[in-house]
């Protein structure tokens, strides 16, 4: 399948060939790596007018490539204001890693299964490194790509190495708030995935309300859910699981919550959006979409 997208105001985007990601916006001919899992922004839903025939199941379906049985996470945070940035961002950012290990939001990933085993709940945050140059704007994944080789001088050897960069440029006119990818250093596979800054960003807040979190720190955690569980789902090359239109786990519970606040196995606290289950879905546990399909979980 391919389709056409609109990218901020001027940029199209076109599904890639495993179907789940569109391909790098940087102008070299798609040799670099697609973008998987978008979160788009609100209001931005590529597949809201689909129109599918509704008797086809929603479940996501596997497409015979690797899983990761674990997630080894080392953030990049990419700009000039991070080494003095004073807010609750780096470390709020470690917290939800952290506590991410073992959780029941975690757990929500766990039926899926590939030629390497079975996604589990237990990952390790490494700690994060900092990157004082000025970032680029996440069009070019290749650009993203060579960010993370530059900085991670000796990747996870098992391939399960998750790296994700967390930048301090704004979104502006761009449809979508941070994606996941996948790419090699030297020869060695890497997880890796964008994050624009989400201050003040409307389309990209999942409203948190609690006061724990700063707005651009809850944005941040909601983005990093979501292409945390995609990447351990889908991290592409080859690709896993994703449906019919090429959504992965987080697209098709993107902006839905179920609870105001998920806890984490660490006691932290976190406004997310659930994840796609298809047990769930085909059980009927499961809390509905924004399409009405009983199928997302948050381990609440």
């Amino acid at each position: 399948m391919k389709t056409s997208f609109l990218f901020g105001v001027t940029l199209c985007l076109s599904i890639s060939a495993f179907g789940q990601g569109l391909q790098d916006l940087s102008g070299n001919n798609g040799n670099g790596p697609a973008m998987f899992g978008i979160q788009w922004a609100r209001g931005m839903d590529p597949f809201a007018r689909d129109d599918a025939d509704a008797r086809l199941s929603p479940n996501m379906v596997y497409h015979g490539g690797k899983i990761m049985p674990t997630s080894n996470t080392t953030a990049i945070f990419w700009g000039p204001s991070w080494p003095s940035d004073t807010s609750d961002k780096i470390p709020g950012i470690a917290s939800f890693y952290s506590g991410f290990s073992n959780s029941n939001y975690a757990k929500t990933t766990d039926e899926y299964t590939g030629t390497n085993g079975q996604v589990g709940a237990a990952s390790l945050y490494a700690g994060h490194l900092v990157d004082p140059t000025t970032a680029a704007n996440g069009s070019s994944t290749s650009a993203i790509l060579a960010e993370v080789c530059k900085m991670i001088t000796g990747p996870d050897s098992s391939g399960n190495g998750y790296y994700p960069v967390y930048t301090d440029v704004a979104r502006g006119s761009a449809s979508f708030c941070a994606y996941h990818s996948a790419g090699t250093c030297g020869s060695q596979l890497v997880q890796f995935a964008f994050f624009f800054k989400l201050d003040g960003d409307s389309g990209c807040d999942p409203q948190d309300t609690s006061g724990l979190h700063s707005q651009g720190l809850a944005a941040l955690a909601n983005v990093s859910a979501h292409e945390l569980s995609e990447a351990r789902s889908d991290p592409a090359t080859p690709g896993a699981w994703y449906d019919r239109r090429g959504q992965e786990n987080g697209d098709k519970c993107a902006w839905t919550f179920n609870v105001p606040l998920v806890t984490f196995s660490n006691a932290s606290q976190w406004k997310l959006q659930g994840e796609w289950s298809n047990a769930a879905f085909t059980a009927g546990t499961g809390y509905p979409n924004s399409k009405g399909q009983k199928g997302c979980l948050d381990g609440h």
